[in-house]
């Protein structure tokens, strides 16, 4: 009888290494994309926070520059993944890719909306306003939407496996 064992495709449940090098990646690339809109959108163009708004304007400058460094280090890294593992593409890697892109931002958003804005109180999504609770309902809101998005697009990558 033939062993067969090595030549059969994952199950639903299960996925290659190479699918999750690709989600991995994409992870990289969700939270480096997130942190990178964040810091331009939020920080530098609405002007509504720095990273680290409980102290001088020039720390605040300081901990963006470091942040950015940060989120623009995991896209770099997410990219070179991504062109590394090139030649390993394997069915459903474009839903794997942005299912991982999904939950790194949504995940990332979460974090940083809960554990930074509410726990450490290192900034919130828009300073200096008195009801906080539409900001922060609206980007913890985005950031779960991106999770589910996410999960759905790995589901389905993982059942057309």
């Amino acid at each position: 009888m033939r062993d067969t064992s090595s030549t059969q495709r994952p199950t639903r449940h299960e996925s290659t290494p190479r699918g999750r090098r690709t989600t991995r990646s994409g992870i990289l690339l969700g939270i480096g994309l997130a942190g990178t809109l964040d810091e331009v959108v939020l920080h530098q163009l609405l002007h509504w926070h720095h990273f680290y708004d409980r102290s001088t304007s020039a720390v605040g400058l300081v901990s963006d520059g470091l942040f950015h460094i940060f989120s623009t280090t995991l896209l770099l890294v997410g990219m070179y993944r991504l062109w590394r593992d090139r030649s390993d593409a394997t069915p459903g890697w474009t839903r794997r890719l942005g299912a991982g892109i999904c939950l790194g931002a949504g995940g990332f958003n979460v974090y940083d909306g809960t554990i930074q804005h509410k726990l450490f109180k290192f900034h919130q999504v828009r300073e200096g306003v008195g009801n906080l609770v539409p900001y922060d309902g609206a980007f913890i809101g985005i950031a779960v939407a991106l999770l589910i998005v996410g999960t759905l697009l790995l589901r389905s990558a993982r059942d057309s496996a």
